[in-house]
């Protein structure tokens, strides 16, 4: 029986890690007998957003103080519970960059994988990014990039991604699908466009409201839904009031049964400026929704075969956005056809096809120490 041991921040949030970890160390420990240890940050008694199996073993550490002190309580007490755990391999989630750190770190020898999560770039595709962050940006990866090399496998999650690392022990395993109902997908009858993410730049929804606002001309009757975090800061609601579209414009906090609000649209959209992969995509098509989303680095190329499962549509181009949209509205036929395609395309993200893969690499890991 293998021991694997995952450091992460926190898995009390609403976000795609957090979804993806409760599916990941579920199956392996529910259908390949894994022992599954999760050591989280400053979480408390936080309680979960998502479910994870019964037989996951929890384990959390408070770390506090100066950059000093808190490094030097962060190696004491991550070292305790490795020595507890004694895992066969390490897996650390964390895309901060003291996540880097922790090959150095950790005194026990076993195999360290690192799972990367966001484009190495994100903070140059900032708004507000000076030229002095900029700069602070390309050297902070520099350092991330030389310290990578120090794991025993790297794991990102699209093609896309291996561009932005030089790096020898890089692995390709993409997210698994949260789920992949075998009835009760949507029929595309409704007059509902979905988005689903939490408010913030880098999920662009200033950029679907523009668009919205030229469908929304046209097809006055549809009716666009955004679920996931608000955040009052990034006046969404105000935008849709300045455009006037505001009656045909919903915003609405996480759900539990996001499954229903596929199982509802027609047409899934993602405006995002850059992705990690696009977790809401694969969870669309698997309720055969045809998807509109912007090319943007990394996630959707891999995802959709443009005009065959989906439409892709060149990063930031508003009015091809808007097209998108529109094209599939008008079309039902176009919309069956496309939400057929995606539900075979993705069977590849089921969840036993990426537990194998992650099973294969634990394997030759351990056999190969």
């Amino acid at each position: 029986m293998k021991t694997i041991l995952y450091i992460t921040n926190q898995i009390c949030g609403s976000g795609g890690l957090e979804r993806v970890l409760s599916i990941k160390a579920s199956y392996l420990a529910d259908h390949y007998g894994y022992k599954v240890h999760i050591l989280t940050l400053n979480q408390g008694d936080e309680a979960l957003f998502y479910d994870f199996s019964t037989k996951l073993q929890y384990h959390d550490i408070a770390v506090v103080g100066n950059p000093i002190k808190y490094l030097s309580t962060y190696k004491k007490k991550i070292n305790a519970i490795v020595e507890e755990v004694n895992p066969d391999v390490i897996l650390v989630c964390d895309d901060g960059l003291k996540g880097f750190f922790l090959p150095l770190l950790i005194k026990n020898p076993c195999p360290k994988v690192y799972e990367r999560h966001v484009s190495k770039n994100v903070a140059l595709q900032s708004e507000s990014a000076s030229f002095i962050k900029k700069l602070s940006v390309k050297l902070k990866n520099t350092l991330m990039n030389s310290l990578a090399k120090r794991f025993d496998k790297f794991v990102v999650l699209t093609n896309g991604n291996i561009n932005d690392w030089n790096l020898k022990n890089l692995e390709v395993i993409p997210n698994p699908l949260s789920f992949y109902p075998e009835k009760n997908i949507s029929n595309l009858s409704n007059k509902k466009v979905l988005a689903v993410g939490k408010q913030c730049y880098q999920k662009g929804y200033d950029r679907l409201l523009k668009s919205w606002e030229i469908v929304n001309k046209t097809y006055p009757d549809w009716q666009l839904d955004i679920y996931g975090k608000i955040e009052p800061s990034e006046k969404l609601e105000e935008l849709a009031d300045s455009l006037k579209i505001s009656e045909s414009v919903s915003f609405f906090p996480p759900t539990k049964t996001i499954e229903k609000q596929y199982q509802e649209a027609s047409v899934y959209v993602m405006p995002s400026r850059y992705e990690g992969f696009g977790m809401v995509l694969i969870e669309a098509m698997a309720y055969g929704v045809p998807c509109v989303s912007f090319d943007c680095p990394f996630g959707p190329s891999d995802i959709i075969s443009d005009n065959k499962n989906g439409i892709l549509v060149e990063n930031g181009d508003i009015k091809g956005l808007a097209k998108g949209i529109e094209s599939l509205i008008n079309d039902s036929d176009k919309r069956k056809k496309m939400g057929e395609n995606a539900r075979k395309d993705i069977e590849k993200y089921l969840p036993e096809k990426i537990a194998k893969q992650w099973d294969e690499l634990f394997t030759n890991l351990i056999k190969n120490k």
